[in-house]
């Protein structure tokens, strides 16, 4: 199987094909040293084909993919900065439910 028919672009990011994964989460976890192994533990609705797929898909794509993961680095600091914080009334409602009152 060709290593583009592991991953697709969709919806303006990249995923592993057939998936809900991003690419960037692969990405992410491979250039901080975890094995294709302990990503597809990390990501249970993935085979280990799948993992390498992406994996493989990164090292043949460096230039396009360095470019997806600035702009998603930009998106995310753009949605940090104009993100209202969550009220200290729910924050209160969030932690009672967690804790089971």
């Amino acid at each position: 199987m060709p290593v583009e028919e592991y991953v697709e672009r969709r919806n303006g990011g990249y995923y592993v094909a057939g998936s809900r994964v991003s690419l960037a989460s692969i990405i992410c976890e491979f250039r901080a040293g975890a094995s294709p192994e302990s990503i597809r533990q990390n990501s249970a609705t993935l085979s280990l084909e799948q993992v390498y797929g992406g994996i493989t898909f990164y090292l043949g794509h460096q230039t396009e993919t360095a470019a997806y993961l600035a702009e998603q680095q930009t998106m995310w600091e753009e949605r940090e900065r104009t993100v209202k914080p969550v009220s200290p009334e729910l924050q209160k409602r969030m932690k009672r439910r967690a804790s089971g009152l």
